[in-house]
């Protein structure tokens, strides 16, 4: 019989030790391990077996054939743009989110534009009627796409290589499970092992699979940090509740460039596909306000533009206070102190608000021109053109320095109608005018 044993694993990174431990050596957080059973499972001769002889064949790399029928699209223009052209034949993808954000909404979009392509979703978390429910509010009908609601693992490879499905979908990786394990489903252990046999069975069988996972408070996929280690591409869903937008982001391809975004809009008719993602983040006001400025940032390869808005008031308080909201706060107490050490401006006795308009998150280093204009702005309280556009990253010495892609968003701003270009020097299209500001710029700077 076999000999139960008893380990303690780390719930946030997956790390094994012998032993229970208050800080993890791997991952440095308190409290993660918890005590299970670990049970050597007996060899069954049923047993089923993902590998297969020809996987074990040495082939040199100038005989391996590929082609464009390796990939096929989406019919999502905005999800082909995140994977490079659409899902490479026997991946193994991962897409996380926080709750309620979309992501099988977002799956069901894609059955509905693949009516050509046999589809099975394994819901773990809905029945299937309330997923029929949801595909009738998106106008999805359904013959492409089967239903499964039992996630054992073994089960799903089985039904997995009954047919010749073109994606597999787990919603959620974890609510599945193996019986060879005494673990619950959702533990680090069993999301280890029922993920290295989905991808056995995506690279040997080449079933593209997609798992769905859940998230942290903090925004990283749970389970073992091994599993975005295993999957060809990692996708986050991200969006605030409190905006229609949703951006979808790859953090890893393997079949093409990371920090691609793709824009959908959440309606009652499900996810649209947002072609031009500017105007979502531009403010349709026309008042002239001091303290508002506008930008392009690069979201992976494509140019957006945003609208910075800033706010420069007496504070009654006697530490004045520093808010950021869409942009890091120690990056904007770095340009206000830029600021009064090199222009010679004084924010003491000021509380600073900077807000991205729409909910947008920037980490882009070219819009720290637009950051530091607008805060200048609201300090005279003199308003900026309301057809420029600014981008720059500054340094310490107060000059701006060159961003990449300048051609990229001097074309976006173009194609909104924006007129005037503050920027580093950089070639640019006819009836524009460029202004070049080098170092100590905000001496020079007149609103």
């Amino acid at each position: 019989m076999a000999k139960d044993r008893i380990r303690f694993i780390c719930s946030n990174c997956g790390h094994d030790s012998p032993k229970w431990q208050g800080v993890c050596p791997s991952c440095n957080e308190w409290n993660t391990f918890s005590e299970q059973k670990v049970v050597k499972a007996k060899k069954e001769k049923n047993k089923i077996s993902i590998s297969d002889g020809e996987s074990h064949k040495i082939t040199a790399l100038s005989d391996i054939i590929i082609s464009d029928a390796d990939r096929f699209s989406t019919n999502l223009t905005e999800f082909d743009r995140v994977l490079n052209g659409g899902f490479v034949r026997g991946s193994f993808s991962l897409l996380g989110g926080d709750p309620g954000i979309g992501k099988s909404t977002l799956m069901l979009q894609v059955a509905k534009n693949c009516p050509d392509k046999k589809i099975l979703y394994i819901a773990g978390e809905e029945s299937g009627s309330q997923i029929k429910q949801r595909a009738s509010r998106i106008g999805l009908k359904g013959e492409n796409l089967f239903i499964s609601s039992h996630t054992e693992v073994r089960d799903i490879i089985q039904k997995a290589r009954s047919k010749q499905y073109d994606l597999l979908i787990i919603d959620s990786i974890q609510t599945v499970f193996s019986d060879d394990l005494t673990s619950l489903p959702g533990s680090v252990q069993q999301i280890r092992e029922c993920s290295a046999l989905l991808q056995q069975l995506a690279k040997k069988e080449n079933v593209t699979t997609l798992m769905i996972g859940h998230v942290t408070k903090d925004g990283d996929i749970a389970g073992p940090r091994i599993l975005e280690h295993m999957v060809d591409t990692v996708l986050h869903f991200e969006g605030d509740k409190n905006h229609l937008y949703r951006l979808l982001r790859t953090v890893k391809n393997r079949f093409g460039p990371a920090q691609e975004v793709g824009v959908f809009e959440m309606k009652e008719g499900g996810l649209e596909e947002v072609d031009n993602p500017s105007v979502l983040f531009m403010s349709d006001s026309e008042l002239d306000v001091s303290g508002n400025s506008l930008t392009c940032i690069m979201e992976g390869t494509r140019p957006i533009l945003v609208e910075v808005q800033a706010l420069v008031t007496p504070s009654s308080y006697s530490t004045p206070q520093r808010t950021a909201s869409g942009f890091d706060q120690r990056r904007l107490s770095l340009l206000i102190a830029v600021l009064e050490k090199r222009a010679m401006l004084s924010f003491a006795g000021n509380d600073v608000y900077l807000n991205i308009a729409g909910g947008l998150k920037v980490t882009d280093p070219a819009a720290d021109f637009a950051v530091v204009s607008a805060l200048v702005s609201s300090l005279r309280d003199e308003t900026l053109s309301r057809d420029t556009v600014y981008f720059g990253e500054v340094g310490l010495g107060g000059e701006v320095r060159k961003v990449p892609f300048l051609e990229q968003r001097v074309r976006e701003a173009e194609k909104m109608g924006l007129k005037r270009v503050m920027a580093p020097k950089v070639k640019t299209a006819e009836n524009w005018s460029l202004e070049y500001r080098s170092a100590a710029f905000i001496n020079e700077l007149r609103l």
